[in-house]
């Protein structure tokens, strides 16, 4: 059996039958961080990786709301990644993850998962969850409260209040005070540095801390380790957290590493036509 310890502290067995071990470095560390005394296990695509590093990396993908996992190690020195996907499974498995991380995991990975797919919230009438079918209509209904009532029950999808004022509408009702949270949140978002992206000049490259995805309008945050590439966990389109282009968009003229053009906060939030 593999040993579980703390994350920091965790170590493989050299006697678990069940693991392969090579002497190869870890694709989810840096190279002059590597320790080839360090027992590492090979995934299923072959690239290897150890306990601690494992459980580290999947908890800063979850953190940016993403729940599938795919190797990030590049293919023969290119820009290109490998790419094969790791099941929880085998997570759970190789990164050693304690009865506590494996109930945080399963707690996470369902729920982020129910983001992607459906766009829901909690009835402000009966508190049953409703889907928002058409994303660019901010005027819902809610059959469960039809049913109690007898009447139609619609509600505002922004502010959660009883609807009013003419619909469809998409960007707000008429009660008052109500406003897109996320445009505010944009708006309000700090600055942060991505310290892999520099400029001509070799600085490290500032932007605001949380965009809008250009596709589907999720808010992402970016971890501010590696480029300045990031894939949205709903839409799963890649994009530029710097100038906000789609990946293949942005690479025309720039690179993953390189400043391209900074967008300012975003004032507005894409509807997402699935």
């Amino acid at each position: 059996m593999s040993t579980q310890q703390g994350e920091d502290e965790k170590s493989y067995d050299p006697s678990d039958t069940t693991l392969i071990f090579v002497q190869e470095p870890d694709v989810l560390e840096p190279p002059e961080f590597d320790d080839p005394d360090t027992l590492k296990a090979k995934m299923s695509c072959g690239h290897a990786v150890k306990p601690q590093s494992l459980t580290a990396w999947c908890r800063s993908l979850m953190d940016q709301g993403q729940y599938e996992f795919f190797c990030p190690a590049p293919v023969n020195g290119t820009n290109e990644k490998c790419n094969k996907e790791w099941p929880y499974t085998e997570i759970r498995k190789l990164a050693l993850l304690t009865d506590e991380e494996q109930a945080d995991f399963e707690e996470t990975l369902p729920r982020l998962a129910a983001i992607r797919y459906c766009e829901y919230k909690s009835c402000p009438g009966c508190q049953s969850f409703v889907e928002r079918g058409d994303l660019t209509n901010l005027c819902v209904s809610c059959a469960v409260c039809a049913a109690k009532k007898g009447a139609m029950f619609e509600f505002c999808w922004q502010c959660l209040g009883i609807w009013t004022g003419r619909a469809p509408r998409s960007d707000r009702c008429e009660n008052e005070g109500c406003a897109n949270p996320d445009v505010e949140k944009l708006a309000e978002c700090k600055t942060i540095t991505l310290s892999q992206v520099k400029t001509p000049s070799g600085e490290a490259v500032q932007c605001p801390s949380l965009r809008s995805c250009p596709t589907c309008g999720l808010l992402i945050e970016h971890n501010t380790c590696a480029c300045k590439m990031i894939i949205c966990p709903r839409c799963k389109k890649e994009f530029c957290f710097l100038c906000l282009k789609l990946k293949a968009d942005c690479l025309k003229t720039s690179s993953h590493f390189v400043l391209c053009t900074i967008a300012a906060k975003q004032t507005s939030i894409p509807s997402w036509v699935k």
